[in-house]
């Protein structure tokens, strides 16, 4: 048995909901995909836009009752990082479809780990 479930997505040049000013899209996204993969917020997604010279992009967290949920999204290139890290199991697939519609990466380089000390 595994402790844990942790998905990693490398997302390539994403479309304008990266970059919104207010992180409202990010917010959004959060909140669907805790409903979509059947998971229990622990308070509000945190969205928060920082960083130096070509850094800078919002960083999003959302703890869940078995984890969290991350993304850090940069401003220049467009390209998002996402992860999705639970004890409880959950269909990758339905994550990946969630980015597609939310984002529309052009290419998405995927790792999924089972976690276990």
């Amino acid at each position: 048995m595994s402790w844990g479930y942790h998905l990693t997505l490398d997302c390539k040049s994403c479309n304008e909901n990266v970059k919104f000013p207010n992180g409202d899209k990010l917010v959004e996204f959060a909140k669907q995909l805790v409903k979509d993969i059947d998971m229990v917020a622990y308070g509000e997604p945190q969205v928060v836009h920082f960083g130096k010279e070509d850094k800078t992009g919002y960083t999003l967290v959302q703890l869940i009752e078995t984890s969290n949920i991350c993304g850090h999204f940069c401003d220049a290139t467009g390209d998002a990082y996402i992860d999705v890290f639970s004890c409880k199991p959950y269909d990758v697939n339905v994550v990946k479809e969630l980015v597609r519609q939310f984002f529309a990466p052009t290419e998405i380089r995927e790792n999924f780990l089972t976690r276990q000390a």
